[in-house]
């Protein structure tokens, strides 16, 4: 069978990717249309709703690296495609909000093995020259799924309600795994080798302890624990004065830089250091809003300078880690770490601000880059060493 050239399996990789991040999107923009629905239901309650995928990654992050390093990735991002379409199709009855919710702790499940398998797939189908373009589109895909989804659910919904809009992802769901079946060859991916039977706490520990693994993901940790907290708590830091276009055009900055200037730059230098720089331009920014506090341009410029971290921080993954299955664990603890930002950033920066609405959040954001300089730099360059010497994952025999 003819390998199909590495763009259309990328692109197509990216529409599993777009199915995946509307798993959050089709409730987050919708949520007061779900608050209609099942009234009489606390929104906090409600909010779970949305959240338990997050949830679900922060538990189960890096089992979905170790699944997929066993079964394979197609295998894993076929069987995650169908399952996700599944829960979509199931939650478009309405059911009650107790099922709904299990539907949801499933479908977080199918998520976790999509964010883990598809950039795992990217990094095999593509060439050295390409594999960091391929990885930046890659990492563009939640802010493209938000933005696509703000804009046709009105509309949807308008036309069919909340079951339409939620039913319309079941079918791209579905359409995307029969895109995976028909586009990508099951050779392209050789089976991986076999694992060491290693106990989950184990291999947790075992992952965290090598930097191409913990590198990547720590540096997720950094950029996550800022990106979606500063978008929620704009109206706060910027004193009301918030534009309502803001929270919505910084992640297209985000978008537009990371597809320009950060693949340029991935393609004359390794994904490792840019990771570095773009935490380094993100803390520089920090100091600007403690001079000038958080305005429409400084605000511009600290997505802009994040973008550098969001081309480069999936494109280093192939780069300090030498097989697939060192690859899949690497995307998994990069999920596992992704989560516990996305969850923890908001909370902790609203409670920083409030305690000290000037000098906390300048210091939420210049620890997290701060801690993002030295995880890149100190701990990617021993990733970039023992890269060189071609270390797989430690191998432990225990216990399952």
């Amino acid at each position: 069978m003819r390998t199909p050239h590495p763009l259309l399996l990328t692109l197509t990789l990216y529409v599993a990717g777009l199915g995946a991040a509307g798993q959050f999107s089709k409730l987050a923009v919708s949520f007061v249309t779900l608050t209609q629905i099942y009234a009489g239901h606390s929104d906090a309650l409600l909010g779970l709703a949305v959240s338990l995928i997050s949830l679900v990654g922060l538990i189960l992050g890096l089992v979905a690296g170790i699944v997929v390093s066993r079964i394979g990735a197609r295998r894993a991002l076929v069987a995650a495609l169908a399952l996700g379409a599944a829960m979509s199709l199931w939650q478009a009855t309405l059911p009650s909000l107790p099922v709904f919710m299990l539907s949801r702790v499933i479908e977080g499940a199918s998520h976790l093995l999509i964010v883990v398998a598809a950039p795992t797939l990217i990094a095999e189908a593509t060439s050295d020259r390409h594999r960091p373009a391929a990885l930046t589109l890659w990492s563009t895909f939640f802010g493209v799924a938000f933005a696509l989804t703000a804009v046709a659910a009105p509309s949807i919904i308008a036309h069919g309600g909340l079951a339409l809009l939620i039913g319309a992802h079941g079918i791209w769901m579905a359409v995307a795994c029969l895109a995976i079946l028909l586009v990508l060859p099951q050779t392209i991916i050789a089976p991986p080798p076999p694992n060491a039977r290693v106990s989950i706490v184990r291999r947790h520990v075992i992952a965290y302890a090598t930097p191409g693994i913990a590198t990547p993901a720590l540096a997720w940790l950094c950029y996550t624990l800022t990106f979606v907290s500063v978008l929620t708590a704009l109206p706060l830091l910027m004193g009301g004065t918030a534009p309502t276009w803001l929270a919505a055009l910084a992640p297209l900055v985000s978008i537009a830089v990371a597809l320009t200037v950060g693949v340029a730059i991935l393609s004359r230098q390794p994904a490792q250091p840019v990771v570095t720089l773009g935490f380094a331009l993100s803390a520089c920014v920090a100091v600007l809003t403690l001079l000038v506090g958080f305005t429409t341009v400084s605000v511009f410029l600290l997505f802009a300078a994040m973008a550098l971290v969001q081309s480069a921080g999936f494109a280093v993954v192939p780069q300090i880690n030498p097989d697939a299955s060192s690859r899949a664990l690497a995307n998994g603890a990069l999920a596992q770490m992704g989560n516990l930002g996305n969850l923890s950033g908001t909370p902790l920066l609203i409670a920083l601000y409030q305690g000290a609405p000037v000098l906390g959040p300048f210091a939420f954001l210049i620890i997290a880059y701060g801690c993002g300089v030295l995880v890149t730099w100190v701990l990617g360059q021993r990733a970039v060493a023992a890269m060189k010497e071609k270390r797989p994952l430690p191998k432990t025999e225990g216990d399952v």
